[in-house]
């Protein structure tokens, strides 16, 4: 049944696949279960609430995903999001979070409107080929640099922004040794090898401090109620400047960086068709927004398409089998919420080094010899990581390719779209 349903074996792949990278895209974003209470509880949000309202929305969004578009993503609220809604909107601009949450209800409904018209879709469609390959490979080396500080070998310097971190730190020994492990068993073509080495990366944290169980662990325990946050909207400043300003920047971050994900994952695994389009991506950016607007009612800042979804389509997950393994993991999660708190940054991050390397293999298709491709290409590969943003990313590298093809004379290569949404870059940036 649910080999015919996910048409399993058509795409090459097997049940058993499938359950194994849904299992580690879940293991590589579970993370955000304890981050983004974290992050949200700053506001005055109840930590505990915030938690439940985390893993229901990642469950219902990534239902969608699997049940309707069939597509081996996974979605939750999203990091960068969440900070923007913390730090910016509630601890800067001084608004409650309810104000946020309104602006986060909003933008679900701009986006399932926009969806509904094909607008996002037209979006995605309009990047170039060339520019499809080098959001993969962006995203690759953004994933790396995720987990090579995650695993402190990479950490902050005044003087030179990043350094090399202190090689006797314990936190390095388990990310490092992870990496090892799983490349070991990647050589050896062991399915399942990612997943092995995030749990042998756990098991050793043990030994050496990095991962700790609680003294007050307890293997189940209920979920707390949401009801401090349920549906808690601010509609008496709707209309207001601020309003509208907050709400283009959850609109934009959250568009290009579902964009990318959905772009680079789709080209790294082969699923792009051959016109260089995600298929049955509008089925895909629908879900993104009904995640978006149900996590909004239960109380989470903006739900969008995990990077990290790249870990289980590494193991080899093809298909929407791999996303309802991720929403049962996050159903579970709901009960056994102290077992997966125990699995550090640190082993996980062992997983996205790897990952990262399997992300940049299209460089290999994209064409460096012609310079109005090469450019924006490469604007879209570096600035993804140095400015910690997918969505920068693909802003610089669709400006610089629309502005040298232009200049070039060119102008029959760059579609009408691209030159709506080129200015309309521009305009985020000066105006």
């Amino acid at each position: 049944m649910l080999d015919t349903f996910f048409k399993i074996s058509e795409n090459k792949s097997t049940l058993k696949t499938e359950i194994i990278a849904g299992i580690t895209t879940f293991m590589t974003m579970v993370y955000i279960l304890a981050v983004n209470p974290s992050i949200l509880s700053v506001t005055g949000m109840d930590k505990d609430a915030v938690f439940t309202a985390t893993a229901l929305s990642a469950v219902i969004a990534t239902l969608v995903m699997a049940l309707v578009t069939k597509l081996p993503f996974a979605l939750a609220p999203g990091m960068g999001l969440n900070a923007f809604f913390a730090f910016t909107v509630v601890l800067g601009m001084g608004y409650s979070w309810q104000f946020a949450l309104t602006a986060v209800f909003l933008e679900g409904i701009i986006f399932i409107i926009l969806t509904a018209f094909n607008v996002r879709e037209l979006i995605v469609n309009s990047i170039p080929l060339n520019l499809k390959h080098a959001v993969s490979v962006g995203i690759g080396l953004f994933i790396a640099f995720i987990g090579l500080k995650s695993t402190g070998l990479v950490v902050d310097n005044q003087a030179t922004l990043v350094s090399l971190g202190s090689m006797k730190n314990p936190s390095v020994l388990v990310g490092l040794t992870g990496v090892i492990i799983t490349g070991l068993l990647l050589s050896k073509k062991v399915k399942g090898a990612l997943l092995i080495g995030i749990l042998a990366s756990t098991v050793l944290g043990l030994f050496v401090g990095v991962t700790h169980i609680p003294e007050s662990f307890k293997l189940i325990s209920l979920p707390p109620s949401i009801e401090p946050i349920f549906f808690k909207f601010d509609f008496s400043q709707v209309f207001s400047l601020d309003m509208l300003i907050v709400l283009f920047t959850f609109l934009f971050v959250d568009m290009f960086d579902t964009v990318g994900t959905l772009v680079g994952v789709s080209s790294k695994s082969g699923m792009l068709d051959e016109k260089g389009n995600v298929p049955r991506v509008k089925q895909a950016l629908f879900a993104d927004s009904i995640g978006t607007f149900v996590g909004a009612i239960l109380g989470t800042s903006t739900v969008t398409t995990y990077v990290e979804s790249a870990a289980g389509v590494a193991e080899g997950g093809k298909t929407g089998m791999t996303a309802l393994t991720v929403a049962g993991m996050f159903a579970l999660s709901l009960f056994l919420a102290p077992v997966f708190m125990i699995i550090p940054a640190e082993a996980t991050a062992s997983a996205l080094i790897i990952v990262g390397l399997m992300m940049i293999t299209p460089i290999v298709k994209i064409n460096l010899t012609d310079y109005t491709e090469a450019i924006p290409a490469f604007f879209t590969i570096i600035m993804m990581p140095l400015t910690y943003s997918i969505a920068e990313g693909i802003v610089f590298g669709m400006l610089s390719y629309v502005i040298l093809k232009m200049l070039t004379g060119k102008f029959k290569e760059v579609t009408p779209v691209m030159y709506i949404i080129a200015i309309l870059f521009i305009i985020k940036f000066y105006v």
